[in-house]
């Protein structure tokens, strides 16, 4: 088997799986899942908010403020996990009865990440709050919550960010990551958590014969599952059961026509019909638009957008952000090539390399984990971007491989270096954090020596996990709706990728830079489409007829209302030049 090639590993015991199709045994089974009753996705299974530290303390204050009808002020965050926690609580609150509730997203370029002692200032100045909630944020904002503790005001923190060693004076916290903390599903994102603790408030105000009192129908809290999808997608947190059941049923509401005005018309601007909705498309095609806002401007128009209560007014807000994502990616890509060009004279085979650490002066704030992001990819280590956030400070943005949790490594480096990081937080795969411009070079050195604790220039070596090879029978639109309804699928629960020898019969590039193909697998009597997005136009097309080791996905490929099936080709590379094979005439389609 070629080395770049790693087959997932099955488990033995499969009894549970012997109701589903072969195919799928052999997939979950590769995922850890022993029974159908692990991949139950029905509401009635997902885990009790009850199980969370805290969240009847944060239950009867949420009574108490909508009872005196207090000012509530939501503080999100401008990524779109902050975004939607933010309309999940705004909406949530508004249907049970508030009348004063705001928010507030910090920008990123003037007040950085959180409940900053700045942002409570403005605050106060703005709203007057007498309760605020910090939703996607807070657990890392200490000089926050004690600014707002001073000036007599409560604070809720929502958050599922890793907390530091002290957690911060707070009303309350709830946070399934924060120690002691039962709930079973640690893997909620911002937005996870916020739907939660908004079910524990229905919960009580129900109990306390709320909604009768004030003629109010008991909210239905499905309605806010497309937004909850949509957040959790974006976060990419792992899809552990919990947030499967999540993401699927607010799939289920957006394929239904059911999606609020917000998400509607970010999928009109994406170009994606709601029946044929997927997790990928929430990740790939709505949150990057979404996410415009917060990386270039500000994310409360995002927020607004989400929050608009018929199409015709989030439409044109939709069509905003998608220039914004436009003009995103032309930044991105400037900024991208500049990063390689800095690569291009790194020593990557030394130890110093293991661990990589880019600046330029010139580099957008809101950009810059996209390029840590994709240098990530192409090298197959962690990274970390950085751009310049004021005359003295660096701000940056990380990201990471398998097996080396970002956040930790940050948290020892702080630890052994207490001067040389102001601030830092974030998850497993995905970390920020400021220094003083001038600890750069020193954070270097301390970054890419805690990588070479935790890596081997093996693991630096690019491989793909896959689920084998596929016979030749299985290459059946058939088998692509199954897998793709079989899901939903994302960070921990990847969808299902398989790899084999393939012969090219036609080529050809579409839309600039994605190489259409007709190809035939070895030993195949058939032949099949495929398509391989952003290739190196310097390698492809190749006009000879290759034999190619292909790593794909089943798709479908939705055109003039015809389902076809296609190879969505994720990797390639040439294993032989030939001339041999049957002609095209004498192959079918698969």
């Amino acid at each position: 088997m070629d080395k770049r090639i790693v087959h997932r590993q099955k488990r033995d015991d499969i009894a549970g799986l012997e109701n589903f199709h072969p195919l799928l045994q052999r997939i979950y089974a590769a995922r850890d899942i022993a029974s159908s009753e692990d991949l139950d996705r029905e509401l009635t299974t997902l885990s009790s908010y009850s199980d969370l530290l805290q969240i009847d303390r944060v239950a009867e204050r949420l009574a108490q403020a909508l009872k005196s009808q207090q000012q509530i002020l939501i503080v999100g965050d401008f990524d779109a996990d902050g975004a939607t926690s933010t309309v999940v609580a705004v909406k949530a609150l508004r249907a049970f009865g508030a009348e004063n509730v705001a928010y507030i997203v910090p920008n990123r370029f003037e007040f950085g990440y959180g409940l900053t002692p700045e942002i409570v200032d403005v605050a106060v100045a703005n709203d007057k709050p007498d309760l605020i909630i910090t939703v996607d944020n807070g657990i890392a904002n200490h000089a926050g919550v004690d600014r707002a503790n001073a000036l007599g005001i409560d604070v809720i923190i929502t958050d599922h960010h890793l907390p530091a060693e002290t957690l911060p004076e707070a009303y309350a916290i709830v946070n399934p990551n924060q120690p002691n903390d039962p709930f079973v599903s640690k893997c909620l994102a911002g937005v996870g958590v916020i739907f939660y603790v908004m079910l524990a408030l229905r919960s009580y105000l129900r109990g306390e014969g709320w909604f009768e009192e004030k003629n109010i129908p008991c909210p239905n809290m499905t309605t806010l599952l497309d937004v909850v999808a949509l957040g959790t997608v974006a976060d990419v947190v792992p899809l552990d059961k919990n947030n499967r059941i999540l993401v699927h049923q607010g799939l289920r509401r957006i394929r239904a026509g059911l999606a609020c005005p917000g998400i509607a018309a970010l999928m009109r601007v994406s170009h994606k019909q709601p029946a044929e909705m997927v997790a990928a498309d929430l990740g790939f095609a709505v949150a990057p638009r979404l996410n415009a806002a917060g990386r270039l401007e500000d994310m409360a128009f995002g927020i607004a957008c989400l929050l608009a209560e018929d199409f015709s007014t989030a439409l044109p807000m939709a069509e905003r952000l998608n220039e914004l994502n436009i003009e995103r990616r032309a930044i991105e890509t400037q900024m991208r090539e500049e990063a390689y060009g800095i690569i291009e004279h790194l020593d990557l085979d030394h130890v110093s390399s293991m661990g990589l650490c880019l600046y330029d002066e010139e580099w957008h704030q809101g950009v810059v984990g996209l390029v840590a992001s994709r240098v990530k990819e192409k090298l197959n280590r962690p990274v970390i971007a950085f751009s310049k956030k004021d005359d003295t400070a660096l701000k940056g943005s990380g990201r990471s491989v398998k097996g080396v949790h970002i956040r930790d490594v940050l948290a020892s480096i702080d630890t052994q270096h207490p001067d040389l990081i102001t601030k830092f937080g974030g998850h497993a795969m995905a970390a920020g954090l400021s220094l003083p411009k001038e600890n750069y070079e020193k954070f270097q050195t301390a970054f890419s020596d805690e990588i070479a604790k935790r890596l081997s220039p093996d693991d630096l070596q690019k491989r793909f996990e896959t689920d084998g090879q596929l016979k030749n029978e299985e290459f059946t639109l058939a088998n692509a709706l199954m897998l793709q309804e079989a899901g939903p699928w994302g960070q921990g629960f990847p969808g299902p990728s398989f790899d084999g020898e393939f012969r090219i019969l036609e080529q050809r590039l579409v839309g600039e830079k994605h190489l259409k193909m007709v190809l035939q697998a070895v030993g195949a009597t058939h032949y099949v489409d495929g398509i391989a997005f952003n290739v190196d136009l310097s390698s492809w097309p190749n006009h000879r007829c290759e034999n190619v080791h292909l790593v794909y996905r089943l798709d479908v490929n939705y055109y003039r209302d015809q389902k076809r099936l296609q190879l969505l080709v994720e990797s390639m590379w040439v294993t032989s030049n030939s001339k041999e094979g049957k002609s095209a005439e004498q192959l079918q389609y698969a």
